[in-house]
């Protein structure tokens, strides 16, 4: 970024812009590697087909369950707990002691799709749904009849669609906010990008280098373009598929490069790339080396001594 570069936004030199942020629009939605464990809860919590929350909202021992919640974060917990073992998205189908005793008032359904529910199982920063075999599925599969493969990957676009169909209702059920916390937004699909006084570039002699988020920004540029090129030349799924877990890989490392089971991003020295957490988090990071040990307006390290100057007698 050069020296002499006068600013897009607001027309002032590298010394008086506060820094203004853009944005990557990405080729694909990817998973965002600190909210992925959440995408996976949620996503148990529901149907993978319709969106609608598995849990019967007739049963009392339940509803009288979430209301003890004292917090969203135990609501969401229970709510997973109870709703974790369903395999079924229930329909508004009667139960056959129903129909047998007209008498009885009938119960009002779940209404729910009656789709099979599969297990989602996540291995590093893929989540895959495994579909468990029912009875019946030996006979079928000697004629081909398998509706679903055992075991496939759930791409970050299809997980984004599921939880855009989640209903304001069934959030509030689950304990999440829908004004500021809506499912969807944990599957990302335009990244920001922090202002050249974030990630200055280093001038030594006549050699002149970028920051790490700087080379990692532009890889995610790079990789984002392979895939929309290759995209709309209709390239091969498995070659597709291969860009965009690359996708996934840059835009988790640039935001942490210290996931556990992950391997790590490598500037061209062999030097791991130092990431947005890295920066953050720890005692040298910024908030606990630069804001809260800052040596400015604080005196609670100040030596009180004597005045050197009084008599000892």
């Amino acid at each position: 970024i050069d020296r002499n570069f006068k600013c897009q936004t607001c027309g002032e030199g590298p010394g008086d812009c506060p820094g203004h942020f853009g944005h990557i629009e990405l080729a694909r939605p990817v998973y965002h590697a600190g909210f992925l464990v959440k995408v996976k809860k949620i996503l148990e919590c529901i149907c993978v087909n319709c969106g609608k929350l598995k849990a019967d909202l007739h049963d009392d021992d339940f509803r009288n369950r979430v209301r003890r919640a004292d917090s969203d974060k135990k609501r969401l917990s229970i709510v997973w707990e109870y709703c974790k073992g369903k395999m079924v998205c229930e329909s508004d189908e009667m139960k056959e002691e129903e129909e047998n005793d007209p008498e009885k008032p009938a119960k009002p359904g779940h209404g729910g799709c009656g789709h099979f529910q599969p297990l989602i199982r996540k291995d590093g920063l893929k989540l895959y749904l495994v579909y468990k075999k029912r009875k019946g599925d030996e006979d079928d599969e000697g004629e081909g009849k398998m509706a679903q493969p055992e075991k496939r990957l759930l791409t970050a676009g299809e997980a984004h669609s599921i939880l855009r169909k989640i209903s304001s209702q069934d959030l509030r059920i689950m304990g999440l906010n829908e004004r500021y916390a809506r499912p969807e937004w944990m599957v990302l699909s335009v990244i920001p990008v922090p202002p050249p006084p974030v990630r200055p570039s280093i001038h030594s002699d006549s050699m002149r280098s970028e920051d790490d988020l700087t080379y990692k920004l532009a890889d995610i540029l790079k990789t984002s373009a392979t895939l929309r090129k290759h995209d709309s030349e209709g390239a091969p799924a498995h070659v597709v598929a291969e860009i965009e877990q690359l996708l996934q890989f840059h835009v988790a490392t640039y935001m942490d490069n210290e996931l556990a089971g992950q391997p790590r991003a490598m500037q061209k020295s062999g030097r791991p790339v130092k990431a947005i957490r890295s920066r953050l988090k720890g005692k040298e990071g910024r908030l606990r080396g630069n804001l809260m040990g800052k040596r400015v307006d604080f005196s609670a390290r100040t030596v009180i001594t004597g005045d050197p100057n009084i008599a000892l007698d």
